[in-house]
């Protein structure tokens, strides 16, 4: 029996963890991996403390503090079922293995969005990828395409810009939408080409992506490209709760403690409906949540 199960190890989970430990609180942490989405960005440059970090650099220094504390971590398992049962969160994990804690903070994030196009499936991993830290150098001198224009687009032609040869940012809205100072970078450079008002119709190939086909302004055209690098939003990984309120986007509502509506079930960082999804806010979010959780355990009779 665990005094608090902690669902994910991004900055919320991670920053979670760290309070927790520091409370003394006996604490489980389950993760399919650890650092999240932070570990899929590029370059940092708006986290306090430092000026400039990479995403894989600030998900290390997560690890390496919260492997400081005595805490159970159990990388690569995934939670498929949370559920209450009278005063026990009881956590089902893909290896078959059950949990119980008094608490439990979920703070699982979010995954990619898909085309749902004809193509994406097939290319998957040929060619076709989300994550462009993970995959970008891969591509060195070859001509790829960004499918989105939002903060995760831009990050992402920034990266390969610095490896890839052509760019191209397929942009279905009329103008991008992210920070102004990564809308700047990107417009400025030569070895980027804006689609905006552009739709992704298909993605073509035979072994490997060979190109786009899409609609620009009602006209269907073909791009050549040998990487295709989809940035068009994500999806709470909330499936797994049982009970737990969630607003029309599929995230968990939280109110300024973290509490979910049900007991003792907490939630942190961008798995719920708080605004603004960067990774200070998920880190302030995952600290504040333990924080709630130490005290529920004081105020609550077991």
């Amino acid at each position: 029996m665990y005094d608090l199960i902690i669902i994910g190890a991004g900055p919320a989970g991670i920053t979670a963890g760290v309070y927790a430990a520091r409370k003394r609180m006996n604490t489980l942490v389950i993760s399919p991996d650890i650092g999240g989405q932070a570990a899929w960005s590029g370059d940092i440059e708006n986290y306090t403390g430092y000026q400039f970090i990479t995403g894989p650099e600030l998900a290390a220094k997560f690890e390496e503090h919260i492997r400081k504390y005595n805490i159970v971590l159990k990388e690569s398992e995934a939670v498929v079922e949370l559920r209450k049962e009278a005063d026990i969160v009881l956590v089902k994990s893909n290896k078959g293995q059950e949990y119980q804690s008094r608490a439990a903070i979920i703070a699982s994030g979010k995954r990619s969005k898909e085309l749902g196009v004809p193509g994406e499936e097939e290319f998957k991993n040929k060619g076709l990828t989300y994550c462009a830290t993970c995959d970008g150098p891969l591509f060195s001198g070859k001509d790829v395409a960004v499918v989105g224009g939002g903060n995760s687009a831009l990050d992402a032609a920034l990266q390969l810009i610095q490896i890839a040869g052509q760019v191209y940012v397929i942009n279905i809205n009329p103008d991008l939408s992210g920070d102004i100072i990564m809308r700047q970078k990107v417009e400025a450079s030569s070895k980027v080409k804006i689609f905006n008002n552009t739709v992704v119709n298909a993605v073509l190939g035979d072994k490997m992506v060979s190109g786009l086909k899409i609609r620009v302004m009602g006209k269907e055209e073909i791009i050549r490209v040998q990487g295709v690098f989809v940035e068009i939003g994500l999806i709470p990984n909330a499936e797994f709760t049982v009970g737990i309120d969630k607003n029309q986007f599929g995230e968990i509502k939280v109110n300024c403690h973290n509490q979910t509506n049900i007991t003792g079930v907490f939630a942190a960082g961008d798995v719920t409906d708080v605004p603004e999804k960067q990774i200070i806010i998920a880190a302030g979010e995952g600290s504040k949540a333990a924080l709630s959780v130490f005290s529920y355990l004081a105020q609550h009779k077991f």
